[in-house]
């Protein structure tokens, strides 16, 4: 029987950033239930940065971790984390309330929404259908994110701080022995069993199983399905220079990525935890949405899949120790977040977890760990 400071359970962005961040200080072991790390959630992300996105908690989140991303450390990535794409918010003229909304939302960001006029949006992105856009509002310093250089830095980074990763390791059993976890996980015809002070529940949409098996009371965190397409953008080229375009009412987005546009109704339909297929009725959705918003049809399309994003009630993540089982952390509930929020989500998970105050450069973002404490839902 292995021994470990913590157990981090879960190999998406949230458990990797965090069990590279506890390894500074502790012995830590990461369990990955399948073949391959991050690969319901994290790995079928269509990540874009914006400090605007999300509620107030998310958002100061996202901006602390800008650093991050614009100085990783040395090592951590040959590639770019970060490439500048700018956020086009559009609004019909019955969603011109909720564009006002989105607006004066976004003043307390660092980097606020800025009001343009339709005749800019068009501009902006040509193809949009003529009448549709009555409101616009751009974020200027947004960015698409490398999704895949951001998770494999945070494994390289584990690994270097001798971070033990396991595959096909599904938690099969928690059981608190005095101080200590006893953890049995792998699969039916191959087990291992370890002990750690410390498990950190960093299982996405699984997060509240993973907590029933710790004997903790489930958090009532709910995985989503969304939705993304991959169509071939209008012939007449120019695409791969369009920021990223955001419905107000979040009705659909879509964005170039390389020479094609990812597109999708930003559905979000509540699901039971599973390797979650695309649905012939999202898809349909989708392409009724951009056709409608987009003076182009979609005669083909080209892929299509769908992930998982899982919210608390209150859509802020749930991170630090149960109130009632000793030693077991929470680290669930970055619903769409969980990327751009990574680097300071990790920092936080970590500094909790030793038992330590914040640091003074993640609270003057705004960073509360008290809006972030399971407790709230106790």
């Amino acid at each position: 029987m292995a021994e470990f400071d913590v157990v981090v359970i879960g190999g998406g962005i949230a458990g990797v950033s965090a069990a590279a961040e506890l390894a500074a200080t502790h012995r830590v072991l990461l369990l990955e239930r399948e073949p391959h790390l991050a690969y319901h959630t994290t790995g079928r992300s269509a990540a874009i940065y914006s400090e605007t996105y999300g509620n107030r908690v998310i958002r100061s989140l996202s901006s602390a971790s800008r650093s991050f991303f614009v100085h990783p450390p040395e090592g951590f990535s040959t590639n770019p984390l970060l490439v500048p794409r700018a956020c086009l918010y559009i609004g019909r003229s019955d969603q011109l309330a909720a564009m006002e909304r989105e607006v004066e939302e976004s003043q307390a960001a660092p980097c606020p929404l800025e009001r343009i006029d339709a005749a800019e949006a068009y501009r902006l992105v040509p193809s949009l259908r003529p009448g549709y856009v009555a409101a616009a509002a751009i974020e200027r310093d947004s960015a698409d994110m490398d999704v895949h250089a951001i998770h494999y830095g945070f494994q390289r980074m584990a690994l270097s701080r001798g971070v033990e990763i396991r595959r096909n390791a599904e938690v099969l059993h928690l059981e608190r022995e005095g101080s200590r976890w006893r953890i049995q996980s792998g699969t039916a015809a191959n087990t291992a069993h370890d002990r750690a002070d410390i498990v950190v529940n960093a299982a996405g949409a699984w997060a509240d199983e993973v907590g029933r098996l710790a004997g903790a009371r489930p958090l009532g965190a709910t995985p989503m399905r969304r939705t993304i397409i991959i169509v071939a953008p209008p012939e007449n080229g120019g695409s791969s220079a369009w920021p990223a375009v955001m419905d107000v009412g979040e009705e659909f987005y879509f964005k170039p990525e390389g020479s094609k546009l990812w597109i999708s109704p930003a559905d979000e339909t509540p699901t039971p935890a599973c390797d979650v297929q695309p649905d012939e009725m999202d898809i349909a959705v989708c392409v009724d949405r951009i056709e409608r918003a987009l003076d182009f049809p979609i005669t083909r399309i080209e892929r299509s899949w769908a992930g998982l994003r899982t919210f608390c009630p209150d859509r802020t993540p749930a991170v630090g120790f149960d109130a009632q089982v000793p030693g077991f952390f929470w680290l669930a509930g970055q619903g769409g977040y969980g990327i751009q929020t990574a680097p300071a989500m990790a920092r936080v998970a970590a500094t909790l977890a030793r038992g330590d105050a914040l640091s003074p450069d993640l609270l003057e973002f705004g960073v509360d760990a008290r809006a972030l404490d399971p407790a709230r839902f106790r």
